[in-house]
């Protein structure tokens, strides 16, 4: 491959490209961006780019290349950006990395590598970007330290090895605003200094050893900029606080997003929710929460997600939560404020599937409350949720008639009223649920004809 000297941008990106990178790039002495990223690239990361050195970017991501990154990167003094996420390297992160003084992004999530994240990695002090999820990293997290890191703003190491705790050098890095650890080893408590984080406005410490719930709930609402909160299985077996003074009047002003799934909390869902007036999605399900769904659930105004499965709640589907501004109005719901998040966030749908999500706009509309003790009739009130995408209130029990009135949803793709004491006919306005995919009335005490057109699942 000969490419003339002064070349110093050679963008491949977005092709269908196959094979091997092809030799000769070293010699492109004037090159400072390769961009190959979204083709079908396989073989080695190719060795003879280190003699590069006016890189300043390298974005190589979404291909197939396997073999180790090369301790000869760290020769690349001039590099910003190393972009090599979704590739099938193996082996540890370089040692030398530290050498990359200008290195600002350093993306190398969705591959296989191993060993622990190296000391040198401190030395490079301009990173804003240090993405390194879904590998096979190890080690313990608390002795790494981060307080030479100051520019950093995105921290990534979730679906790893770690262990240890989260490590307090973390907390003079005041610049952060995303923080996924998630999927790792760690334990311990949340300590108060993560109160210096005050522009963090995503955390994310799912499926870790976290305790005292109630201390966690009580020092991350001093964080006045955090938006996305998601702590789900950790706490086990806790008590969730409920009483409505653990949080003060300016506690999660900004919160959009809680996560508390799967932890195996006790109590009720907490009262303290009534002051989250920018919550948008509300996870507490696989937990052992009691009593009643509380009315005043209904009256926050911009939360179109709700997340209640696998409990132990009582009672009746309350009316007022069919009265959720976000559910009903599409001009409310078109007034949320949905921008991308920080990280994407992933939640398993109800086909048991894992989905991305860059920005809350492209979440559906939802409220699952399946698998609970719930009873009474389903209320006509419900025709009001217009803007409702999935309704799962399986494995109840609820009597009585379906209302006809859910016909009125019009914009229901899932509909899941299986496993309960549903009686009578399947209402036949429900064949005008155009955008219906999948509709389970399976387990119910029904009869009658199936109305022509609809698509069910009995």
């Amino acid at each position: 491959m000969t490419i003339t000297p002064p070349l110093r941008i050679l963008d491949l990106s977005t092709n269908q490209f196959s094979g091997w990178i092809p030799p000769g790039l070293g010699e492109c002495s004037k090159m400072e961006i390769f961009r190959a990223g979204f083709n079908s690239l396989s073989g080695p990361f190719p060795g003879d780019i280190f003699k590069a050195v006016a890189l300043r970017e390298i974005s190589l991501p979404l291909n197939k290349i396997s073999g180790t990154i090369g301790n000869g990167i760290a020769g690349l003094t001039n590099l910003s950006v190393l972009e090599l996420y979704s590739n099938i390297l193996s082996g540890i992160i370089p040692e030398d990395n530290g050498k990359l003084s200008n290195l600002e992004r350093l993306i190398l999530h969705i591959n296989n590598l191993t060993g622990t994240l190296p000391p040198s990695l401190m030395n490079c002090t301009n990173l804003v970007t240090l993405n390194l999820q879904v590998n096979l990293l190890r080690g313990n997290l608390s002795a790494f330290n981060f307080s030479m890191l100051l520019q950093l703003r995105t921290l990534d190491l979730g679906n790893n090895n770690f262990t240890g705790n989260i490590p307090p050098t973390l907390y003079a890095c005041k610049s952060l605003t995303a923080v996924r650890l998630a999927s790792n080893q760690l334990g311990g408590q949340i300590s108060p200094d993560r109160l210096a984080l005050q522009s963090l406005s995503f955390l994310s410490l799912s499926i870790n050893n976290l305790t005292n719930i109630t201390g966690a709930i009580q020092i991350l609402m001093g964080l006045k900029n955090l938006r996305t909160l998601a702590l789900p299985k950790n706490f086990f077996s806790e008590a969730l606080p409920g009483d409505e003074n653990v949080i003060d009047p300016g506690g999660f002003q900004y919160l959009q997003i809680l996560a508390l799934g799967d932890c195996n909390l006790i109590g009720q869902v907490p009262a303290w929710l009534v002051k989250l007036q920018k919550l948008e999605v509300l996870d507490l399900s696989l937990n052992r929460i009691t009593g009643s769904i509380p009315s005043w659930l209904g009256t926050l105004p911009q939360l179109f997600y709700i997340n209640l499965s696998d409990n132990l709640i009582t009672g009746m589907f309350p009316k007022e939560l069919a009265g959720l501004p976000a559910l009903t109005s599409q001009q409310a719901n078109d007034e949320i404020e949905r921008t991308y998040l920080e990280l994407p966030i992933f939640i398993i749908s109800t086909n048991a599937t894992q989905q991305q999500y860059n920005q809350l706009v492209n979440l559906p509309p939802t409220i699952y409350l399946k698998n609970n003790n719930l009873q009474g009739s389903i209320p006509v009130e419900i025709g009001q949720l217009k803007v409702l995408h999935v309704l799962n209130l399986s494995q109840n029990n609820f009597s009585g008639r379906i209302p006809d009135q859910i016909s009125n949803m019009a914009n229901l793709e899932r509909l899941d009223l299986s496993d309960n004491h549903l009686s009578g006919n399947i209402p036949v306005s429900l064949k005008g649920l155009h955008f219906l995919s999948y509709f389970s009335m399976a387990n119910n005490d029904l009869e009658g004809p199936i109305p022509s057109g609809a698509l069910m699942q009995l």
